[in-house]
């Protein structure tokens, strides 16, 4: 359970959303994701306002949709892209090369080149080859290290695969300087879905230290970007987006100080709890008479937009008609010929005892990382459609 804290009261509601009443209203013959843009609009105010001074660049990889961002942008909101083609689609919806940072650490020289030739002056790095690429492709730009986060309490920890260690940071700032960029500043992620805001307290420190060293050596930072990790509601309680944000950054703020630029890439805080999947059970089973669990199986699973219950780090949340019935445990799967397509069986999902093939079923708070997980088509299965309110 989230720890509290006053007035950080909990963000979900019981009562429906606009895109469960839609889904509720309507049949599909097929896995949908209904997407409420207005719920994207008020996740962007209330975030904004817990968050003052810090800017908001929307991670784009959390739902692309070009009516999420050609409203975001009209809203003032900057872009975290991570490829060429986001970089494309945040142009195309409208949002100023200044407002795009190209925050992915990996990234083609082709790609720099594109994004330094269109304006986007900003990139992310952790090893001094990607330095060198950026300084190749795109002279004299800006740009942030990235801090590697060990494990931060988050649901889905994002360590190992980005970020340079402390002890580095320096010498990449140094070779960057060296290479005719210029480094303002550091970057960092505590995680997906960190649910408790004190969760960023250790994180902090440990940015804090290597800000501060870099200044003593030099370097006048002036860009702190503090990355994603803000929640949406999967089951356990978690602060309001307002008094979480603004939780966070009395933590930043008692650590750095007056920082003159503060970077935010809140995802799924902001687009999660905008979207609703209609799906249908297509099987209920035992294995055997005498087995405790029954088996459900949807028609939408891993391979179809749900890859976030690997490991079963996402708790999704199910609603069906019979939700007025006794509950009991279900293995949830997935409708395709892959073993690996099981998605919650560690802890079993309680479901209406009288759940049958052809019930429909909703899954709450889908609206991040379910379209873009989906696949083209394994083993024939499409991809989610969508329905934007």
């Amino acid at each position: 359970m989230t720890a509290t804290f006053p007035g950080l009261s909990p963000a979900h509601s019981a009562s429906p959303s606009r895109a469960e009443a839609y889904a509720r209203a309507h049949g599909f013959e097929r896995p949908t994701l209904i997407l409420d843009i207005d719920r994207v609009a008020q996740q962007y105010t209330v975030l904004s306002t817990g968050l003052g001074q810090a800017h908001i660049h929307y991670a784009v990889k959390a739902n692309p949709a070009p009516e999420i961002l050609s409203r975001l942008a009209a809203m003032g909101s900057g872009f975290d892209a991570a490829s060429r083609v986001e970089i494309e689609m945040c142009l195309k919806a409208g949002a100023t090369p200044s407002r795009i940072s190209f925050g992915n650490t990996v990234k083609k020289p082709s790609d720099i080149a594109f994004a330094h030739a269109v304006g986007v002056d900003v990139f992310a790095a952790d090893a001094a080859e990607e330095l060198d690429k950026i300084a190749e492709h795109a002279p004299g730009a800006q740009v942030y290290i990235r801090l590697l986060v060990e494990a931060s309490g988050a649901d889905w920890p994002l360590t190992r695969k980005f970020g340079t260690t402390r002890d580095n940071a320096l010498s990449l700032m140094a070779h960057a300087r060296m290479l005719g960029l210029r480094p303002v500043g550091l970057s960092f992620h505590v995680g997906s879905q960190t649910r408790d805001p004190m969760m960023w307290a250790p994180v902090l420190d440990g940015i804090a230290a290597v800000w501060d060293a870099a200044h003593a050596a030099g370097f006048a930072l002036d860009l702190l970007n503090i990355g994603g990790g803000f929640p949406a509601f999967y089951g356990d309680d978690i602060p309001h987006p307002t008094a979480y944000a603004a939780k966070v950054m009395e933590l930043v703020h008692a650590r750095f100080k007056d920082v003159p630029r503060i970077m935010a890439e809140p995802g799924r805080g902001l687009v999660a709890d905008a979207g609703m999947i209609a799906a249908e059970v297509l099987l209920v089973s035992r294995k055997s008479p005498d087995d405790l669990h029954r088996w459900v199986y949807l028609d939408i699973g891993k391979f179809s937009g749900l890859a976030e219950t690997m490991d079963e780090a996402i708790r999704y949340q199910f609603a069906t008609d019979r939700d007025h019935e006794t509950t009991g445990p279900c293995i949830l799967a997935g409708p395709s010929c892959d073993s690996a397509d099981v998605l919650y069986e560690k802890r079993p999902v309680a479901l209406p005892l009288g759940i049958k093939a052809g019930d429909r079923i909703w899954i709450r708070n889908c609206g991040a990382y379910t379209t873009t997980y989906a696949s083209i088509g394994f083993n024939g299965f499409p991809p989610l459609d969508v329905v934007i309110l």
